[in-house]
C-alpha cells in the first residue's frame, strides 16, 4: 500500500470523502449504526440526514416483535449494555410508515434485518424486494439460531452462508453484520463473502452482563446483553485489521466505539471502507454529524486530499 505523505495544513482545502462499499457509492463514509438511531427520521431534529453517508435503521424482522422485558439499557464503564431484544414494527409497517419520512429528510437508507431461522431471514428479505429507495440490506447475524441448538448465526460459517444466500431474494446488495464473540470471525467473514455478501460490518456488540448487587439478580430484563461504546473500540479495530489482512478485497464497514473523528480514522487505517456511529448518539444526538466534520478537519490538518489515501495504511 502507499505510504501516507504529509502536507501543509490548509483549512480551505477540499477533501474527497467519497467511498464505495461494494457496488454502493456514498458521498462520505459516515453512517448511523443499526439499533442506535431508531427506525425512521428520529435524528432529523438534530442532524441533517442528507449529509450522512447513509442511515442504517434498527433491525427489522418480517413481523412485528415486542423485544425483551425492561429494563433494557444501563450504563457501564466506558459505554453501555443493552438487551432491547430487536423490538420493531416489522418490515411492511416500517416501509409504509417510516421509510417515506427518511426519504423526505433526504437520507440514503440501509435497512437491517434479523431472524431466528434461515426462513425468517428470507421472509424479511423477500418483503424488501421491489421497495424503492433502499441502498442495501445489512443482515444482522448476531441472533440465536433456533435450528442449531441456539448457536449464534455469526459464530458459524455455514449458518452465515445459508442466511446470506437466502437473503438474495431482496434483490439489493447484502452486507453481513458479524459478531466479535468468536475466534472464527475471519472464517465467518470469508463465508459471508463467498455466499454473496458485498461487505461485512464489523463489529456488533460484545456479550456481557451486569448484576444488581442489591437485588442479587441480573440488572437487565433479558439477563445478559451487548456491551457497546468506547470500551469495545480496540476490539473493533482488531477485527477490521484482521479481516482486511486475510480478505484484502472484501469491503468492510467499521463500527464500535466511534465517538470522534480520530476513532473513525483509526478504523479506516485498519482497513475499513466506511464507519458507523452508534452509542455516542445516546449522549450526543449530533455526534454522527460531528464525526463527519472531524474526519474532514483531520484530513485537512494532515494534508490528506482524499480519504482513500488512508484506507488500510496501518498494514504497510
Amino acid at each position: 500500500m502507499r505510504r501516507l505523505r504529509r502536507a501543509r495544513w490548509d483549512e480551505t482545502a477540499t477533501v474527497d470523502l467519497a467511498v464505495s462499499v461494494g457496488s454502493v457509492a456514498l458521498p462520505n463514509p459516515v453512517m448511523t449504526a443499526s439499533g442506535t438511531a431508531g427506525h425512521g427520521d428520529e435524528l432529523a431534529r438534530y442532524v441533517d440526514l442528507s449529509r450522512l453517508g447513509a442511515v442504517v435503521v434498527k433491525s427489522l424482522s418480517a413481523e412485528a416483535w415486542a423485544g425483551n422485558p425492561a429494563p433494557r439499557v444501563t450504563e457501564v464503564a466506558a459505554g453501555m449494555i443493552n438487551s432491547v431484544g430487536l423490538a420493531g414494527p416489522g418490515v411492511a409497517a416500517w416501509a409504509a410508515d417510516e421509510l417515506p419520512r427518511l426519504h423526505a429528510a433526504g437520507a440514503r437508507v440501509v435497512v437491517s434485518i434479523w431472524g431466528r431461522s434461515v426462513e425468517q431471514y428470507e421472509a424479511a428479505a423477500r418483503m424488501l424486494a421491489g421497495v424503492e429507495g433502499i441502498l442495501a440490506v445489512e443482515v444482522n447475524l448476531s441472533c440465536p439460531n433456533l435450528g442449531r441448538a441456539h448457536t449464534m448465526f455469526a459464530h458459524d460459517p455455514n449458518a452465515t452462508a445459508e442466511v446470506i444466500e437466502a437473503c438474495a431474494v431482496a434483490g439489493i446488495p447484502r452486507w453481513a453484520k458479524l459478531s466479535p464473540n468468536t475466534d472464527r470471525l475471519v472464517e465467518v467473514a470469508g463465508a459471508a463473502a463467498a455466499a454473496g455478501a458485498e461487505a461485512v460490518t464489523l463489529i456488533n456488540t460484545v456479550m456481557g452482563m451486569v448484576i444488581d448487587v442489591e437485588t442479587r439478580r441480573a440488572h437487565l430484563g433479558g439477563g445478559g446483553g451487548g456491551v457497546s461504546g468506547p470500551a469495545i473500540h480496540p476490539i473493533a479495530v482488531r477485527a477490521v485489521y484482521d479481516c482486511r489482512s486475510a480478505l484484502p478485497d472484501l469491503p468492510i464497514i467499521g463500527v464500535g466505539g466511534v465517538a470522534g473523528g480520530r476513532d473513525a480514522i483509526e478504523l479506516i487505517m485498519a482497513g475499513a471502507n466506511a464507519v458507523q456511529v452508534g452509542t455516542a448518539g445516546f449522549a450526543d444526538p449530533t455526534s454522527v454529524e460531528r464525526v463527519l466534520d472531524e474526519i474532514e478537519s483531520w484530513c485537512r490538518h494532515h494534508g490528506v486530499a482524499a480519504l482513500a489515501e488512508l484506507r488500510g495504511v496501518a498494514h504497510v
